[in-house]
């Protein structure tokens, strides 16, 4: 019998989802004090929970995390424990939060929703889209301030499962190029560029879509220098982690009107309340909720379930994370 660790108060529909024989469910509390042993542990989605429970969880030899970033379980990373990603289950939620982050940032919608909280039209306003030509700001009396997706170049850095259903979405749109990097090149299915021909590509961009796990490698990978390489007016889109850019750095870019951004991620984390980047210009900020939807849990808990049916065979489990940290 497998004891297979759970949060408290984890749905009983996500537990159908798990094998009905061969396992003792251990529902672990939030405020867990005491040491309890479990052999597969399934981590709570929220991050303080799980690290509040780390020390006192023994006799662990799969820990398997519903989120496809697992850079802060390294440390808690133990000999003869197997850690498992959740890759592949934030492909749906998290692609078309890029999308919709691209087509509301080209869209100009936080503009447009800002007039309609202040009951304002701003078809016929003054304002200016400092991205596109002067000439073409005016369609008889409207301001013409939205952009347009099709025909662009895209650069996804990071092109694993999420950024090839990212890919499939931009081809919807016209995009006219698209253009991929990871860790290492490849050109079977799709040509992709190694992370060492990143800054060759950067200028070439209208829109640079992080999806990149963090490690030592990518922390501040994004500084000063590197968004500078970015054309005018580029789109910079982070749904990876907040530390793989240097906030004062895109700070300092916005202000000065070279490009724009859409961020799901922020360093810090939580982002304060007065932090510079709240009111930088051309940024929209949401509160790391781009993997997050109903979907998504049973996504999540169907792919958990299967990874605990393959454990109790025998069989290899899928999304080991090696030891690069991904």
């Amino acid at each position: 019998m497998v004891r297979v660790g759970v949060q408290a108060d984890l749905p009983e529909e996500l537990l159908e989802f798990f094998p009905k024989n061969g396992i003792e469910l251990v529902r672990l509390p939030k405020d867990l004090r005491e040491a309890i042993k479990v052999e597969f542990w399934v981590l709570p989605f929220n991050r303080v929970e799980a690290e509040g429970q780390m020390p006192f969880v023994q006799g662990v030899k799969v820990m398997q995390s519903p989120m496809a970033g697992v850079d802060w379980v390294l440390p808690w990373r133990r000999d003869g424990m197997t850690l498992c990603d959740g890759r592949g289950i934030h492909d749906v939620s998290t692609s078309e939060w890029v999308m919709t982050a691209i087509l509301a940032s080209l869209k100009w919608l936080p503009v447009y929703v800002k007039g309609q909280e202040e009951r304002r039209w701003i078809g016929d306003s003054k304002l200016r889209n400092p991205f596109v030509s002067e000439g073409t700001h005016t369609r008889g009396r409207y301001r013409v301030l939205s952009e347009e997706l099709w025909g662009r170049t895209v650069l996804i850095v990071g092109y694993g499962s999420i950024g090839a259903a990212t890919e499939e979405k931009l081809k919807v749109f016209g995009v006219k190029n698209v253009i991929r990097v990871a860790r290492s090149a490849r050109t079977e299915p799709v040509e992709v560029h190694a992370i060492g021909e990143l800054d060759a590509l950067l200028p070439q961009a209208d829109v640079v879509v992080l999806l990149l796990p963090l490690t030592a490698e990518t922390q501040g990978m994004f500084g000063r220098e590197r968004l500078e390489r970015l054309k005018k007016g580029a789109l910079l889109i982070n749904a990876a982690r907040g530390p793989i850019v240097v906030t004062d750095d895109l700070v300092a870019v916005l202000e000065e009107g070279k490009i724009r951004a859409a961020v799901d991620v922020t360093d810090p984390e939580p982002l304060p309340e007065g932090h510079p980047l709240w009111s930088a210009p051309n940024c929209l900020i949401t509160p790391h909720i781009a993997g997050l939807t109903p979907n998504f849990m049973e996504r999540g808990f169907g792919f958990i379930g299967k990874q605990i049916e393959r454990y109790l065979k025998g069989e290899p489990l899928e999304n080991v994370v090696g030891e690069a940290g991904y």
